[in-house]
């Protein structure tokens, strides 16, 4: 919701939102797990689900390494641009650089969708640009959320995903390693939590 003054103003009651982490420098699974942990440890956001992680080459101008991604269902008290300062703290303390569109990361952590709020401003668009022509996205989001509807195309992620793979272009592919080693995807938070704190001491 907006207020009168044009900002975006906390949700009275928690809002679902889809967020997409990937990173292509240093140990790159471990930076997923950290920062998909340090969501996990966040008492204003509540993680319902999150995908395998998906190898994926760059898209982009230039060359660089290859990306993993996975894509996190979610819901949150926070207010979208609360969120945002949270995602960027999360990246920064796992060494990305403020700025550096464009360039190799440690770890990318973007908000999707929030609800079904839109903004466009310097600081956050809403939602996520370019989401529906992003394969690195929705074959991770087609995994987990497949009925999802994408808000400015109508297609389902399932749709959106087949759309792009019968386009041909940038390759991608589920990760043969794990997220951690305990099968506990089909658990609760508790459960993804204590997995993951094996690996993020």
């Amino acid at each position: 919701m907006n207020d009168a003054r044009g900002h975006l103003t906390p949700p009275l009651v928690p809002e679902a939102i889809v967020l997409g982490l990937g990173g292509n420098l240093g140990d790159r699974l471990d930076n997923l797990r950290q920062g998909l942990f340090a969501l996990l440890s966040h008492p204003e956001i509540r993680v319902t689900g999150f995908s395998r992680v998906w190898e994926t080459e760059y898209v982009g101008p230039g060359r660089q390494a290859p990306y993993l991604n996975l894509v996190a269902t979610a819901t949150t008290s926070l207010a979208p641009l609360a969120l945002l300062a949270v995602c960027q703290g999360i990246e920064g303390r796992l060494g990305r650089m403020p700025g550096g569109h464009l360039l190799p990361r440690t770890l990318d952590i973007d908000i999707l969708l929030y609800g079904d709020r839109r903004a466009s401003d310097d600081a956050l668009v809403l939602p996520h640009p370019r989401l529906a022509e992003r394969g690195f996205v929705l074959g991770p989001l087609a995994e987990l959320a497949p009925d999802l509807r994408l808000p400015d195309s109508g297609e389902t992620a399932a749709a959106a995903w087949a759309r792009i793979q019968g386009a041909g272009g940038h390759w991608l592919r589920p990760l043969s390693e794990p997220l951690f080693a305990a099968d506990a995807v089909a658990a609760g938070e508790e459960e993804w939590r204590a997995a993951l704190a094996v690996y993020c001491r």
